[in-house]
């Protein structure tokens, strides 16, 4: 009978240290698994890079459309800008040009 005692005596006293290291264990895998822990950091870090780059990219884009749709307002008329796109639009071109026909694939635009 003094066995049984102090198996559970033993045993009620290692229940409390048990508890706090499964806590701890859960805590911790939750900060490098989970979904705001470590791993998921460095994913959303490096989707962040990723998108900013993007957003470069396209703010160049933007920058670069912006130049060509200014020379081409009434208030500051680019004649060369709006000559280049006359001549894409309709086809045509000037008697004194020099013609270089590309291939089918090596298209300027």
């Amino acid at each position: 009978m003094g066995f049984g005692r102090a198996v559970r005596r033993r045993a009620k006293a290692a229940v409390p240290p048990l508890v706090f290291l499964l806590l701890v264990a859960y805590f911790l895998w939750n900060a490098t698994q989970g979904e705001r822990g470590l791993q998921a950091y460095a994913v959303r870090q490096k989707d962040m890079v990723n998108a900013q780059a993007e957003l470069a990219r396209t703010e160049a884009d933007l920058a670069g459309w912006e130049r060509r749709v200014a020379s081409l307002r009434s208030n500051r008329l680019d004649l060369d800008a709006l000559d280049e796109r006359v001549r894409a639009m309709l086809n045509l071109s000037d008697p004194n040009d020099v013609i270089i026909l590309y291939g089918d694939g090596k298209k300027l635009f």
